[in-house]
């Protein structure tokens, strides 16, 4: 089933002005080290763009077992969601301001608990900026709170024991950059290196240098290239389940469904049972 993953700029200008309902904007700021997200998005966002906390809502609290940024308690994100204005068949939005890489963390959440209707801003907002559109530093007032109903399980996850298996039967990605992937720099998590067998396939190489994606054709071609299509079980993870999201949204853009192992490699490499692979090959 071909899923559409993208709105472009002229498309939501389009929908936020004429559409009925029109669409509910989330503004996800969050990078790994950068604990200002809100602070950015009071100074810049787009009119009515609500303001989602990654750490707290989009996450349950870090644990060694489910890694930096487990998924979060459906009850709880249902509540959030309620709060952000979301009621059932209305039109989801999100954004951030780097390509996208914490907002599809947003974006994969919602579909995983059945809510069909959620899209990604190609180019995030810097896109927005370009096209010379307006953005507003003012909070909106807050809207009546939404009515949906979550139902969680709709999209694939995968425990460290399924991780494994997929690196062995499938393909498993590894969205982090090659350097982590290799071992060479290792920030936040216990150890260095990689989940044995997977294959290096940084996000970053989703998107062109403006941050929108690159188009489907180019992407089918990157992503068969490491062996991943629709006839595989493909897996993907990242440092903590963030980044890996925006990798499944690029490989639904191209037609391939992947599964995500949330805990990813914060939650493999506090597992001093788990090996490590140092260096550019899987294993």
């Amino acid at each position: 089933m071909t899923v559409q993953v993208l709105t472009d700029v002229a498309e939501l200008r389009s929908l936020l002005h004429s559409a009925d309902p029109s669409p509910v904007v989330l503004d996800v700021r969050w990078q790994l080290g950068d604990p200002h997200g809100r602070e950015h998005y009071l100074k810049e966002h787009i009119p009515g763009a609500v303001y989602v906390d990654l750490d707290t809502e989009l996450a349950a609290p870090p644990t060694p077992e489910g890694g930096r940024h487990p998924l979060p308690d459906p009850a709880e994100l249902q509540a959030a969601a309620r709060r952000w204005g979301l009621t059932a068949g209305r039109p989801v939005v999100v954004y951030d301001d780097n390509g996208n890489t914490a907002a599809a963390r947003a974006w994969w959440l919602l579909r995983w608990a059945g809510v069909e209707r959620v899209t990604l801003l190609d180019g995030a907002l810097g896109a927005w900026r370009a096209a010379g559109l307006p953005t507003e530093a003012a909070e909106p007032e807050p809207s009546s709170p939404g009515d949906i109903v979550l139902t969680p399980g709709r999209l694939p996850v995968l425990d460290a024991d399924a991780a494994a298996e997929v690196a062995r039967d499938g393909v498993l990605l590894d969205a982090r950059a090659a350097e982590r992937y290799r071992g060479e720099s290792e920030p936040v998590d216990p150890r260095a290196g990689h989940v044995p067998g997977a294959l290096s396939a940084p996000t970053g190489d989703n998107l062109h240098p403006d941050g929108t994606f690159r188009d489907v054709e180019e992407l089918a071609v990157r992503f068969t290239a490491l062996g991943a299509d629709d006839a595989t079980e493909v897996g993907v993870y990242c440092g903590s389940g963030v980044t890996a999201a925006h990798q499944i949204a690029a490989l639904a853009h191209a037609g391939i469904p992947a599964a995500l192992y949330p805990g990813s490699w914060s939650a493999w490499s506090a597992d001093p049972d788990r090996p490590a692979v140092l260096g550019e090959r899987p294993y």
